[in-house]
């Protein structure tokens, strides 16, 4: 220990004992429902822990409502389709870019998407504790038995068969003793950086879409042909020279090349803030890069307003209460998924699912974002399995992939994917009687399938 740290003594206790389940679920962001979900519908007893009030993170309280890419099957179409039912998606697009074509989920609206995970949980018999923070797993002789929780009750025990670590932070893994690297690895990590997700209101959609048809600085687009698409359907970025001439001639210091613009529900969604070099395990400099985020949001907004038809008479409409994190921990798994199998395909005998998200990198330091269609890949259950601990899966976007990979593994359609794969795996094991790393691969496969999930990449259509 740093002997410069002062450290106060904490006295043992006992802790109650809040619950028992077979499955618990930590972290109820985008990947974690998923999980609960699945691992619920084969019977289980889940218990699924969330730290906010709702359940989505970053797609829902955090305003991403877009996944990068396409969902080609499972649960997470079906809850796509179950919103567009529900006014709450619209159609899915074909965006064009500077390499080419991307297919693209639509955005959703991220209050109907809260309501819709909690009902879709509630109703395969999922157990959600809101407000609550997972501090610690609890490990025995290697083998993770269940979790402390802490909420306005004090210190309780949570026990479980199986721990599914959708923390997208591998705080459970990492805490009981599993290997992981920080982003690039090495003694100099690098992450891909924060930045914050606002809305904009009162922008006149169809104004602005006339206009982008024909800005050679919006190269990346998605303009639908019928106005009545407007409201989920427009997506743009670029700007880049715009917001080069803007910053010269105001002073005004940005961080970001470029802007992304997408619709959802008739609103405008606005992506344009960086922060490079956050350690967002630390409290001070996490406060820090929501100031600057803020700072950044004012800038673009007045660029927007100023500089851009159709936002003459706009103005702030929210900010997201969270911040968006892209990388930090990778845990070691039973593989490590690579760049090159996320670019050439590589085929593997126990994939858990075929994703076919976009190449999205944010470089750690700074440079236009380079986001482009790719083929297929397939993701291997052994990247959710972490090395050296027993009876605890990964999903999200810590699992096992390095820096070149997380550009693509650490989009929403695969967090969703490997999140209903971890909960159909642990309820398996559960069943099964046997562990999570020795769980029966195939029997999994043919859950999967069961759910209509394409787990090779040659079996994604379109």
């Amino acid at each position: 220990m740093n002997a410069s740290v002062k450290t106060i003594h904490e006295p043992a206790r006992d802790i109650p004992v809040l619950l028992e389940a077979d499955v618990v679920v930590v972290g109820g962001g985008t990947t974690g429902p998923l999980a609960a979900i699945a691992a619920a519908r084969r019977g289980c007893k889940v218990a699924l822990i969330e730290r906010f009030g709702s359940l989505g993170g970053i797609l829902t309280l955090g305003l991403n409502t877009k996944p990068s890419g396409a969902l080609v099957g499972g649960i997470p179409r079906e809850i796509w389709d179950l919103a567009r039912k529900a006014g709450g998606a619209g159609k899915d697009y074909q965006a064009i870019t500077k390499t080419g074509g991307v297919k693209l989920a639509s955005p959703t609206d991220p209050e109907v998407m809260k309501m819709l995970l909690t009902r879709l949980c509630a109703e395969a018999g999922v157990q959600i504790l809101f407000e609550t923070f997972v501090s610690n797993p609890v490990v025995e002789d290697g083998t993770v038995k269940g979790v402390v929780i802490e909420g306005k009750a004090g210190r309780q025990f949570v026990g479980a068969k199986v721990i599914v670590d959708c923390s997208a932070d591998a705080d459970m893994a990492a805490k009981a003793g599993a290997p992981f690297i920080m982003g690039t690895g090495g003694v100099d990590p690098r992450m891909q950086p924060v930045s914050m997700y606002y809305i904009m209101k009162n922008v006149d959609v169809k104004r602005l879409a006339v206009w982008a048809k024909t800005c050679a600085d919006v190269p990346a687009q998605a303009i639908p042909a019928n106005d009545e698409d407007l409201g989920y359907n427009l997506w743009l970025t670029g700007f880049n020279n715009m917001l080069k001439a803007f910053q010269a001639e105001t002073g005004v210091v940005l961080q970001r090349e470029n802007i992304t613009l997408k619709t959802t529900d008739g609103q405008m969604y606005v992506n344009a803030t960086r922060v490079l070099g956050v350690n967002v395990f630390d409290p001070g400099e996490f406060t820090k890069a929501v100031l600057e985020c803020y700072r950044q949001i004012e800038g673009v907004s007045r660029f927007l307003i100023e500089r851009v038809p159709g936002f003459e008479n706009a103005r702030i409409g929210q900010l997201s209460p969270i911040l968006g994190v892209r990388e930090t921990r990778h845990i070691a798994g039973e593989y490590t998924l690579t760049g090159p199998d996320t670019i050439q395909g590589t085929r593997f005998e126990d994939s858990i699912a075929a994703d076919a998200s976009a190449l999205d990198i944010h470089e750690p330091k700074g440079g236009d974002v380079d986001f482009q269609s790719m083929p297929p890949y397939e993701i291997p259950y052994r990247c959710l399995v972490p090395q050296k601990i027993e009876q605890i899966l990964v999903a999200g976007r810590c699992i096992s992939a390095d820096h070149d990979a997380h550009a693509r593994s650490r989009n929403m359609p695969a967090c969703m994917a490997t999140g209903q794969a971890a909960g159909t795996a642990a309820a398996i094991a559960v069943e099964e009687g046997t562990t999570v790393r020795n769980v029966p691969v195939a029997k999994v496969q043919a859950a999967l399938r069961g759910l209509g999930m394409p787990l090779h990449s040659e079996e994604i259509v379109g």
